[in-house]
């Protein structure tokens, strides 16, 4: 064995984040020599625990845990998700939907969108959510998996991910790690004890005195940051004065209304509110500004707009918008709230704990933790998250809402440069640029920006190669194909019966 090998990796803190990185980390190099992977919580610590939405990236992550979709649905009461339905961003009265997968079809080696930008200027009035099987299918409550098999197929690349119980998905990794090799402690963190020439943690202490001792600390204790900032002193990036909301209150509520397979996001006077339809609950919260909103009106709010009876007593979160300076100091890396928080608005707090552990395992360090691939971390993670806040600040520029004092600010904001690029681009002739592998793409970019009023002024000038009468006959095809084609999806109920689970009836509004 090599002697700067790592030997002891040490996991501070359960819940999804802690979970999620013990699975993984014991799947992927578990097998290592003289390995062990240790992870501390304390049940007298609650998780946040209401992040319970994903995007698609959470199915190449199951993947590759080795995990059976169809155990893993019915154990955590998931249903499936297409996109994100948005209510009340642009005006009060208009919805669209954010879908997974793409507009259309591209042509002529240029991007769809700029086909229908043309369509619209002869004076065409279908929609854009006409254009994604997404969008048309999760309306109408449908849902199947890609079939890669049919090319020709709008199915063949349907996105999609999942809306799931997130402390019975918590628990479903523990499962798979502890089965792999990962052992948990019980107990509560009281000090950290480092070393005093190399200023990394040697070990942490436990209030039963007992001492747990490790080469890397993998830091997932929440937004409290109790070694990343704790012990290591990692400062925090504020990014408040671009995404004002700093709290949200949750409750989970009885099923009523409808179970489609999309997240709902309602835009409210100080902030917005979700609702998260599971097998046998909805997941619902008010993210708001404090400085807008007092939390017994969010709380009053969120209660006052829920599809069925509450089933617990409403929950209040504080948060900052922003992230770790340094997500990797030394032996301790950080993932989860730890590193960082965006608000769930486009359900990416998953995704950043996933994308952490990818970034983890490609810098997986030795004992000698190079500083070089530290530093590479850091700046990769930090990236990650301007590229998130720059989409999400998107969603309050972008907006005609003028009733309230919150929306007033949102939309006179100065955006950050990277936005403000996007939107110049795009309002000249629809260009949309997608950079270093930046997390949201092209339909993800085009979805917000038109559905919340961004307007170019002209399209690629590629797409008047095809008559006008073409193009419209082209349009005309995709959106028939679209809609006979979600026609002919089964609905999600019927899906979820045929893996084996028994999704609670849902009451519907009268």
């Amino acid at each position: 064995m090599r002697a700067d090998r790592l030997r002891r990796i040490v996991i501070v803190g359960g819940g999804t984040a802690g979970w999620m990185a013990a699975a993984a980390i014991s799947k992927l190099v578990g097998t290592m020599p003289e390995l062990s992977i240790e992870l501390i919580e304390s049940e007298e610590i609650g998780t946040v625990g209401v992040g319970e939405a994903t995007i698609p990236q959470i199915v190449l992550f199951n993947a590759m845990l080795g995990i059976d979709e169809a155990a893993f649905v019915r154990e955590t009461n998931a249903t499936y998700k297409l996109g994100i339905e948005f209510v009340d961003w642009t005006r009060i009265g208009h919805r669209y939907v954010h879908p997974f997968g793409f507009y259309g079809l591209d042509m002529l080696g240029v991007e769809f969108h700029h086909f229908w930008l043309k369509a619209r200027s002869l004076g065409e009035t279908t929609p854009l959510d006409a254009y994604s099987l997404a969008a048309v299918a999760g309306r109408r409550g449908r849902f199947a998996h890609p079939r890669p098999d049919q090319p020709n197929s709008p199915l063949a690349k349907l996105g999609y991910a999942f809306q799931f119980d997130a402390a019975l998905y918590a628990r479903y990794l523990r499962t798979l790690a502890e089965a792999a090799g990962v052992r948990r402690t019980e107990g509560r963190i009281v000090s950290v004890r480092r070393d005093g020439a190399s200023g990394h943690v040697d070990a942490v202490q436990l209030q039963s005195g007992e001492e747990v001792a490790g080469d890397l600390f993998v830091d997932c204790s929440g937004f409290r940051g109790l070694l990343i900032e704790g012990a290591m002193g990692s400062s925090f990036t504020d990014w408040t004065d671009w995404l004002p909301c700093d709290r949200a209150v949750a409750v989970p509520c009885a099923l009523g209304g409808d179970r489609v397979p999309l997240t709902r996001s309602t835009a409210r006077s100080a902030g917005w509110q979700w609702r998260i339809p599971l097998q046998h609950r909805i997941g619902n919260g008010y993210v708001y500004s404090s400085a807008h909103l007092s939390d017994d009106e969010a709380a009053a709010t969120l209660l006052a707009h829920l599809d069925g009876a509450p089933l617990a007593e409403p929950r209040q979160l504080h948060f900052r918008a922003g992230h770790r300076e340094r997500a990797w100091i030394g032996n301790v890396v950080a993932l989860g709230l730890a590193g960082g928080f965006l608000e769930p608005l486009e359900s990416t707090s998953i995704h950043l704990v996933q994308s952490g552990i990818a970034r983890l395992m490609a810098f997986f360090p030795t004992r000698g933790f190079d500083q070089a691939e530290i530093d590479r971390f850091n700046r990769d993670t930090a990236r990650e998250y301007v590229d998130i806040r720059d989409f999400l600040v998107l969603h309050y520029k972008a907006t005609e809402r003028d009733d309230s004092a919150f929306w007033r600010y949102c939309r006179t904001l100065a955006p950050p440069d990277g936005l403000r690029d996007k939107l110049e681009m795009f309002r000249g002739n629809g260009r949309i640029l997608r950079e270093h592998q930046e997390l949201f793409t092209e339909t993800s970019w085009l979805s917000v920006m038109h559905c919340q009023g961004i307007e170019p002024r002209g399209y690629h000038p590629i797409a008047d190669l095809l008559s006008d009468e073409e193009t419209r006959q082209r349009l005309k095809h995709i959106a028939q194909v679209i809609d006979q084609t979600a026609d002919a999806m089964p609905m999600q109920e019927d899906y979820l019966r045929e893996i084996g689970c028994t999704p609670a009836p849902v009451r519907r509004a009268s």
